[in-house]
């Protein structure tokens, strides 16, 4: 297998306790995650043990209150930890990303109660998330979902069936979203469900052209019985919740999809330097050299943008609209960063034994998950033109 280039991203953090996590990130990546990534990837294993040690070394909760075991770091923090894990492998950092977000609704809208009683085990004692809330009839309009929950005296019964849902099969536990009450937004809640609930199960994982480390699976839902204490929020408060998740979620992709950029930007300039053509090395070439340029000069934008939409986050101002942005600018610039690098390895960058191809085919899916590229520039123009505009 070729040596990359990869180089660690010059960073200016807020303390010197999130330069330490970053050193921490360093290592784990090094010892654990980037020796057998490409033979990971290709084998299509899931690292549930990367999992494992991240929940260990306090590397899964960074977002959340000390108090129940998160570790109170700044979303601006906890992004470049989402980045550096996705540019060494994108399973890590999705997995990651979608865990945060699966622990979002208790974290936010659980009573005390709630989040003493299950938090915890959430963000360090080694437990799994995953987010439930598309369905093979409902993407992008996500509040046509169908999967509803009964009231059954002190229970809900939960029947129905979630699509596209990462994670499934292999999570802990499932953040869920189902109707409760009327069509659209107003009458969907929120549920805590464990996966070891009797009449949950997961079908086969889908068959993807790339992230094939990172499991994802429709779940069935057959008469699932959970108590009303795992509602979380109130009845018809789920689709706000779920939207309140879903800005998060878009920032945590936005510094996955720069990750994978900046590791296709590494490979291409390490393969410039190494190649010779015509008796020189192919750096000289002016046109590359340009190309070179310009993909770096995309990455350092993309991680500008999400940051800036982090510290509106961390000091409580609206970022959605912001969110969106990054989602949708990092993403695309992911897709053209790792065609242009697939491009400078020439036929090289075609063969899997390089990784530029697998970035290629794993930055498609960055521009469809937490919302396709097309529902974040709705986002955007509504933001931009007021909430009468349609």
């Amino acid at each position: 297998m070729p040596e990359t280039g990869h180089q660690p991203v010059e960073r200016h953090l807020p303390t010197e306790e999130a330069r330490d996590l970053l050193s921490l990130v360093r290592d784990v990546v090094q010892r654990e995650i980037a020796p057998t990534v490409n033979e990971d990837e290709q084998a299509a294993r899931f690292p549930r043990e990367v999992f494992a040690l991240l929940s260990r070394s306090g590397l899964l909760g960074l977002p959340y209150p000390e108090e129940f075991g998160g570790g109170d770091q700044p979303y601006e923090v906890y992004l470049q930890v989402v980045e550096e894990l996705a540019a060494a492998r994108l399973t890590v950092g999705v997995g990651t990303s979608v865990h945060t977000l699966a622990c979002h609704a208790l974290a936010g809208f659980g009573t005390k109660e709630q989040r003493a009683t299950h938090l915890p085990g959430m963000l360090g004692g080694g437990r799994l998330g995953a987010y439930c809330l598309s369905e093979p009839t409902s993407g992008s309009d996500a509040a046509a979902m169908r999967t509803r929950a009964a009231r059954d005296g002190d229970d809900w019964v939960i029947d129905g069936t979630k699509a596209w849902i990462t994670h499934g099969g292999v999570a802990d536990f499932y953040t869920v979203l189902a109707r409760t009450g009327e069509e659209g937004a107003a009458g969907i809640t929120a549920f805590l469900v464990p996966a070891d609930t009797p009449g949950l199960s997961a079908a086969k994982p889908e068959r993807k052209m790339g992230l094939s480390g990172s499991p994802t699976a429709q779940l069935h839902f057959d008469g699932v019985r959970v108590p009303d204490s795992r509602r979380i929020g109130e009845e018809g408060q789920g689709f706000r919740i779920a939207l309140a998740a879903l800005d998060s979620g878009r920032l945590g992709i936005a510094a996955c999809a720069v990750g994978v950029a900046q590791a296709a930007v590494d490979e291409a300039r390490a393969f410039l330097q190494s190649r010779r053509q015509f008796g020189r090395p192919i750096a000289d070439f002016q046109g590359l050299r340009f190309m070179l340029a310009d993909m770096a000069t995309q990455v350092e934008a993309g991680r500008s943008l999400y940051l800036a939409a982090a510290r509106l986050r961390d000091t409580g101002q609206p970022f959605g609209r912001q969110a969106a942005m990054a989602k949708l600018f990092c993403s695309d610039a992911a897709m053209r960063i790792t065609t242009d690098a697939v491009q400078l390895l020439g036929g090289y960058g075609y063969t899997s034994d390089f990784p530029a191809e697998r970035y290629m085919r794993e930055a498609k899916v960055l521009q469809i998950v937490e919302g396709t590229n097309q529902i974040q520039r709705m986002v955007v123009a509504r933001d931009l033109l007021g909430p009468e505009s349609r």
